[in-house]
């Protein structure tokens, strides 16, 4: 069997739960593969599958091994359409219909797909209404992207930014304020004011912010750290700020 071709956003979508949500999304799906011999396992994908009309074709395990990019396919994979990137108005939009005040993620330069994933999931969870994430020397929505999303990337939106810094600057005229996270910062993690729009950025994983785009942030917001290793990656610190901005929400701190 020959591998579906794999653009830049990703049309090949690997692992149960993330095929699971892509399904559930109502997405464009082409056909899902599943490999012989799951038995009831991936019945409710098979399900899904069935009542939207999408073929599944058995395969041999092996023949999947070689289709994969994650190498972490768990026997289920999807051939979907390119993901389509959110714009900014859509980000904003999906904020109103909350009634909340817009909370956004804003990556710098984050060229581990799996590091894009897990900043995804996080987001999703924290209920941030968009992620955003530059054009060039960084990570797209890829098929490892995807997979390490665990499926949260068919629920929240995620901006291509053309321009990084004009897109800040974008936000900012928008009235949202913009935190940079960093080491050393001006604002500590417990005193930054997450109450009103704001978007967290967060820096790549060996450079940090560029310089360009720390200097357009309003705040430098640095996270406390108590042990003996002085710095988290992007992923982990992206989770621990969106929490700290929910919590503070939440409590009308």
């Amino acid at each position: 069997m020959r591998a579906p071709e794999l653009n830049e956003e990703g049309a090949l979508v690997e692992g149960r739960n993330a095929v699971l949500e892509l399904l559930r999304s109502g997405r464009p799906v082409d056909k899902v593969f599943l490999a012989s011999g799951q038995g009831g396992r991936m019945g409710d994908i098979f399900a899904l599958a069935k009542a939207r009309g999408i073929p599944v074709q058995e395969c041999d395990r092996r023949k999947l091994d070689a289709m994969s990019v994650t190498h972490a396919h768990q026997g289920v994979m999807a051939q979907a359409a390119a993901h389509e990137y959110a714009s900014l108005d859509d980000l904003f939009a999906a904020a109103a219909a909350t009634g909340e005040a817009p909370l956004f993620v804003v990556l710098d330069g984050i060229e581990d797909p799996h590091n894009l994933g897990a900043v995804i999931r996080s987001a999703e969870t924290a209920g941030a209404h968009g992620v955003i994430i530059p054009k060039r020397r960084a990570a797209g929505l890829t098929a490892v992207a995807a997979r390490a999303s665990a499926g949260a990337v068919e629920h929240i939106g995620v901006h291509k930014a053309t321009n990084l810094a004009a897109t800040v600057d974008e936000l900012k005229a928008r009235g949202v304020w913009v935190f940079g996270a960093e080491a050393g910062g001006n604002v500590s993690l417990y005193d930054a004011d997450f109450q009103g729009a704001c978007a967290i950025v967060i820096g790549s994983e060996g450079a940090g912010l560029s310089r360009i785009v720390r200097e357009k942030c309003d705040f430098i917001v640095s996270i406390p750290m108590r042990g003996k290793v002085n710095s988290l990656n992007a992923s982990n610190a992206a989770a621990v700020l969106l929490y700290e901005a929910v919590r503070r929400r939440t409590r009308g701190e």
